[in-house]
């Protein structure tokens, strides 16, 4: 019988040995080396390192720019992690109800999804540059005209609307599921005490898919903090018009990449991203319970 488990157990590893070393090369090792060059001060040409201590996280505690992206990046947050949530609940509930050619809407729905960043963020531009159909329609309509991606009052809402617009309907999806798996006698037996639709709802829906909603605001709320792709390409790189779309991975992106001898910086910055997105998961975790409740 030892035999037989000691078998199993060489089993066991030989078939976990390929992840292991993936994610110990991807993964552990690129994380250490993060918190060792958080410290340090690297020449990337040279490969040479110096102690720094706490220098580089003083050095982004004067940038403008680090409280720049600050701001941006917790203002993205703060809004686009409750829309994209309430909207994919609100659409999930339409659609959960009798609804003719739902197959059809919500796989028009979901198309978004599978569109790429890039792609997206391109139509977008097309859309609210200049002389996009939007900027056109406000202008002939009502005579206004508003640079939406060189006017920093409007740039960072444009990418929080493409994000809101791309995610949706992943959500949704995952809320559809959710609600198909209520029980019907619940909303029969409130619609023979005279409750409806909204308190039906209220009462049965929201707490049943309150496991569903800790998820889905807990990957919204990872995925808004580390932004990226949407703004490098609407602001061609630069968080610009005037850092009013720089974000913490872009402005790591800068230190990492595009400022020589940075790399240090952009490792601190790192693992203050990392340690931003675990008290913000813990403070969600606090605010909103990961239970529902037995059906």
């Amino acid at each position: 019988m030892m035999v037989k488990d000691n078998n199993d157990a060489r089993a066991a590893w030989l078939f976990l040995a390929p992840v292991l070393v993936l994610v110990t090369l991807f993964t552990l090792l690129p994380v250490l080396y993060a918190l060792y060059a958080s410290v340090h001060k690297i020449d990337i040409v040279s490969g040479r390192s110096t102690w720094a201590g706490l220098a580089n996280a003083q050095y982004l505690l004067d940038d403008p720019k680090f409280w720049a992206a600050c701001r941006n990046t917790i203002r993205y947050v703060a809004i686009v992690v409750p829309a994209q949530t309430l909207l994919a609940l609100a659409l999930a509930c339409v659609l959960n109800g009798k609804v003719r050619f739902k197959r059809g809407f919500v796989t028009l729905l979901f198309l978004p999804t599978l569109t790429s960043s890039a792609a997206m963020t391109m139509i977008f531009m097309w859309l609210f540059n200049n002389n996009g159909i939007v900027s056109q329609a406000i202008h002939n309509h009502f005579g206004i005209t508003i640079r939406f991606l060189s006017d920093p009052a409007w740039a960072l809402p444009i990418i929080m609307l493409m994000n809101v617009f791309s995610t949706v309907p992943n959500f949704m999806v995952v809320y559809l599921a959710g609600l198909q798996q209520i029980p019907q006698q619940l909303y029969e037996a409130m619609t023979l005490d005279g409750a409806g639709p909204v308190s039906r709802h209220w009462h049965i829906s929201v707490p049943h898919l309150m496991p569903i909603t800790f998820y889905v605001a807990t990957m919204g709320l990872i995925g808004c903090f580390q932004v990226f792709d949407q703004a490098f390409i609407l602001s061609r790189g630069d968080g610009g018009p005037e850092n009013s779309t720089l974000t913490f991975t872009l402005l790591i992106y800068h230190f990492a990449f595009r400022t020589y001898n940075t790399m240090g910086l952009a490792c601190a910055l790192a693992v203050v991203l990392a340690i931003v997105i675990l008290l913000a998961t813990l403070l969600l975790k606090r605010l909103m319970p990961a239970q529902g409740v037995d059906a």
